[in-house]
């Protein structure tokens, strides 16, 4: 048995509850897949881009929907033996990847304030424009549940405001190009057993800037994310729903509780015809 299929065999049988079962669950949820899609699945060289290009690779062989998929690789910069890793873990994969060249770790190697942000704003311009070019109307990205969940409390907790990272979405600047999430309802946990049970070894970021700046046990670097991380682990030994909880606030908004929102430029205030309900107000809180 070669070591791609004992893999893919891990996948849908060992880990088919937590895994598979879960990445079905979000391609049919959000109608992440469709009839004729051509899809660019981005992967980065680290573990949740490959698992991703796994499950996508055995989805595409026995899914009743047809589909194309291209596995592209965009080599920010990496060095040698970082690349050296992607096209070996390829192999192990038996994936067929096609590697574009950016220089954007070049680009973001001076800059201060948050080089993080910049060049996941850049990855994601050339990866968009590279899928374009070989004729895809969507990327796909790695992003889990945990992901999601440490960017609602980071967007409460950093940035003032209510949000969440969205299973799929309309590309402002690539027209008729979507990017999608297959592992959004999959746990990095879930993740991170897969690929010790398989014995598998990826790259980290592996940019100059991360490397710079003090690692933790797992490889993540000192960052707010991986301060959301730590707390979301302290919330789970208290509670192990909290994870699945703090997802579905975002799912169960209630607008009559909320001070004010906005969609788009479209900004509301709950005093906005306050007093032309006050009667109806004093009932519902009787």
């Amino acid at each position: 048995m070669n070591r791609g299929y004992e893999i893919e065999n891990s996948i849908c049988k060992k880990f088919k509850k937590s895994i598979w079962n879960r990445f079905i669950m979000g391609i049919k949820e959000y109608d992440l897949i469709e009839n004729g899609d051509k899809i660019a699945v981005c992967i980065s060289g680290g573990k949740d881009s490959w698992l991703m290009a796994k499950c996508i690779e055995r989805l595409q062989r026995y899914s009743e929907i047809p589909f194309e998929a291209k596995y592209i690789v965009m080599n920010p910069g990496y060095n040698i033996r970082n690349r050296q890793k992607i096209e070996e873990n390829a192999e192990i994969f038996g994936i067929s990847i096609e590697m574009f060249e950016s220089t954007i770790f070049d680009a973001v190697a001076d800059i201060k304030d948050n080089p993080c942000y910049l060049c996941a704003r850049m990855r994601r311009g050339y990866l968009y424009s590279y899928a374009q070019k070989i004729g895809c109307n969507k990327i796909a990205l790695g992003h889990h549940f945990d992901d999601v969940i440490e960017t609602i409390l980071m967007g409460m907790l950093y940035g003032a405001q209510i949000q969440t990272m969205m299973p799929k979405l309309h590309s402002s600047n690539f027209e008729g190009m979507e990017l999608i999430r297959p592992l959004y309802m999959v746990k990095e946990e879930d993740i991170l057993a897969w690929q010790a049970y398989n014995d598998l070894e990826f790259i980290q970021c592996a940019c100059r800037f991360t490397e710079s700046y003090t690692t933790y046990e797992n490889g993540a670097s000192n960052s707010k994310r991986q301060e959301m991380k730590k707390l979301i682990n302290r919330f789970r030994t208290i509670n192990p729903n909290i994870d699945i909880n703090i997802f579905r606030s975002v799912e169960n908004v209630n607008l009559d509780t909320i001070i004010s929102y906005h969609k788009g430029d479209i900004f509301t205030h709950f005093l906005d015809g306050y007093h032309d309900n006050d009667k109806k107000g004093a009932l519902n809180n009787d």
